[in-house]
């Protein structure tokens, strides 16, 4: 099913509930035409445990978006919270539980690996999504709808984290901040308003969002984010998610190997 792509409202998700009480929602995925990416909203009762049984198959990013609790993947655990992110390999469970006391929700980036991708040995499995150790700076994108104050793109997963097709980016943008329009010419593009609102740029529209928000572009279509504020001392704006695969582009861009470690 071709598609230019898509802006997907976090109050138009459709819940179907487990009988263990765990909701999950397809917010990106083939009813949209993606094929390589699929993006999943998972919400997990306080004291539940969610496991993910495609793990198996699939390279698995998770984003906590509200709530707290335990984070497990592989044979490795972390407590998590919001903004906390979670990565799992090929052939490593991911399994999420709720503290006694909150609803844990997350968002799950899925991809199956391509013929002749190989996964990477040194694994990063836990990160922020406000972790600077490496950045993108001054992107220009494409040329289309260029600002001069470039938004800060943090590289939470990616190959340098060992990381071979999913990517997970956090771009943060200030009043009057742009992640100018680009394109992935070989890459789908999934990513979610992680706080705070500003806009999203589809196919040469601008389009206000909120958190929890959706952005899909198939590839070859522009995308971008914006906070187009006039109030100085208004919140961040931040997005998370990246292009499956990832697109080299961007770490060339930021001076760091593209190698898959």
């Amino acid at each position: 099913m071709p598609t230019s792509g898509a802006v997907i409202r976090a109050d138009h998700l459709t819940f179907t509930k487990s009988p263990d009480g765990v909701s999950l929602a397809t917010a990106v995925g083939p009813h949209l035409g993606a094929q390589i990416v699929r993006l999943d909203v998972v919400r997990i009762p306080a004291g539940h445990t969610w496991t993910h049984s495609g793990a198996d198959i699939e390279e698995n990013v998770a984003v906590i978006f509200t709530g707290a609790g335990l984070a497990t993947s592989g044979s490795a655990s972390a407590e998590v919270a919001s903004a906390d992110t979670v990565y799992a390999p090929t052939g490593d469970a991911l399994s999420l539980t709720a503290a006694q006391d909150t609803e844990l929700a997350a968002y799950l980036w899925r991809t199956t690996l391509r013929a002749g991708t190989t996964a990477g040995t040194r694994v990063r499995r836990f990160n922020h999504l406000f972790n600077g150790e490496t950045q993108l700076k001054g992107f220009t994108g494409t040329g289309q709808a260029t600002a001069e104050r470039a938004a800060t793109m943090n590289f939470l997963f990616w190959p340098g984290t060992g990381s071979p097709q999913l990517c997970l980016h956090c771009g943060f943008m200030e009043p009057g901040e742009y992640f100018n329009v680009h394109v992935h010419p070989n890459s789908e593009e999934a990513f979610m308003v992680f706080e705070g609102t500003g806009q999203l740029h589809l196919d040469g529209e601008w389009i206000d969002a909120r958190p929890g928000d959706v952005l899909f572009a198939p590839p070859g279509v522009p995308h971008g984010t914006r906070h187009p504020s006039q109030d100085l001392t208004a919140p961040r704006f931040a997005t998370c998610g990246g292009p499956t695969p990832f697109d080299p582009v961007l770490y060339q861009r930021a001076g760091v190997s593209t190698e898959v470690k």
